[in-house]
């Protein structure tokens, strides 16, 4: 009788001790803190149904938004068929891994980018990825989109950043 009384015991001590009455911090604060992320989550959500009819994000136009980084304007003229050819070399040695010109592979295809996002939201996209990810609504949507596949910071100059922006015109 002794020997089952002893693990009867020492679990009912367990019991005691770990339902003490008291609340226990760890437990309620990601609690709280995953409700708040779902509220978040869930405005952002509705600003987004708004606008875009339900569509992937990676069809989402937002071309107010522009982003993250040291591109704070940008304004576009006729295309440099010199600067295409120059971000086309770039983007071929830079990019393909992860992005097809005009479908969807590991990263969004860049054709018509720019008739959903600004050029300073693209040059930061590729200048700043990390930054952007971090803070951009857009981007984080799009990391979701594309199963938590973050974009490779190349660490292009500004320069080359819009040679492939000028190429991205092209296509």
């Amino acid at each position: 009788m002794r020997t089952s009384t002893l693990p009867l015991l020492i679990f009912s001590s367990f019991l005691i001790v770990s339902c003490n009455g008291k609340t226990d911090k760890t437990t309620s604060e990601p609690e709280i803190t995953t409700n708040e992320r779902k509220v978040e989550t869930a405005t952002d959500e509705a600003k987004t149904t708004s606008t875009d009819n339900g569509a992937p994000t990676s069809e989402r136009i937002e071309l107010d938004n522009k982003g993250f980084g040291p591109v704070k304007e940008l304004k576009l003229g006729d295309i440099d068929k010199a600067l295409a050819d120059k971000g086309q070399e770039i983007y071929k040695n830079m990019c393909t891994a992860c992005h097809k010109p005009d479908k969807k592979f590991i990263g969004p295809a860049p054709k018509g980018i720019l008739d959903r996002r600004s050029p300073e939201w693209v040059m930061n996209m590729i200048l700043n990825p990390e930054v952007m990810i971090e803070k951009d609504p857009l981007a984080k949507d799009l990391l979701k989109e594309f199963n938590g596949a973050p974009m490779a910071n190349q660490n292009l100059t500004e320069e080359e950043a819009r040679a492939v922006l000028e190429y991205f015109r092209t296509l």
